[in-house]
């Protein structure tokens, strides 16, 4: 087992998509990144408004005074 990741031929979920995207190296770099700007839309718009009302943000126990 070595200090590093990959010694032992583990390289994580992100080398596994890295190897899967078609392309040289800068048509990787760009399918990345349209992934990633992808993921970030659906959060902020699908995922976080429909979690908001489930999480206890606005249950405050100090009264205003």
């Amino acid at each position: 087992m070595g200090l590093v990741p990959w010694y032992d031929g583990r390289d994580g979920m992100y080398g596994w998509i890295w190897r899967h995207l078609p392309g040289n190296t800068w048509a990787k770099s760009v399918i990345s990144l349209v992934l990633v700007v992808a993921v970030v839309y659906v959060l902020f718009q699908y995922v976080f408004p429909w979690a908001e009302p489930l999480l206890p943000f606005n249950d405050v126990t100090v009264d205003n005074q």
